[in-house]
């Protein structure tokens, strides 16, 4: 199977960079800037969930392989902290990986290593022949 550009489309609008692709881990940094910012100035919540999804959906994607493609269906992220500028790094991994689902869980943590946001995503894997 040959896996999609993780680089395009809204990961790029993001300025999302991708450390570690793994089944098993998924490491993302990217840097807090005004237009990721919600109107007081802080790092956005939809982005914390966003960063969650891709995490969770490219390392349940390469666990699962040929075998078919992952979806969401549950995204539920807290957001901990507020930021408004520096490096953030968001580290997924396994928490269950079944025949039908996957659930992963992601910590995001700012450049002193403090918990800003954790999330975690329920994917539904698809058999293509099921």
């Amino acid at each position: 199977m040959e896996f999609p550009d993780v680089s395009s489309g809204f990961v790029g609008l993001l300025g999302l960079e991708f450390d570690e692709i793994s089944g098993d881990r998924v490491t993302i940094r990217w840097r807090v800037r005004p237009e990721l910012h919600q109107p007081y100035g802080l790092q956005h919540g939809g982005v914390y969930c966003a960063v969650v999804e891709t995490a969770a959906s490219v390392g349940g994607g390469v666990w699962l392989g040929d075998r078919g493609q992952v979806v969401g269906v549950s995204n539920q992220t807290d957001f901990l902290r507020a930021v408004r500028d520096g490096e953030l790094t968001a580290v997924g991994t396994p928490v269950h990986r079944g025949r039908s689902q996957q659930l992963w869980q992601v910590e995001i943590t700012d450049a002193d290593g403090r918990l800003v946001a954790r999330g975690q995503v329920r994917l539904q894997n698809l058999h293509p022949n099921a």
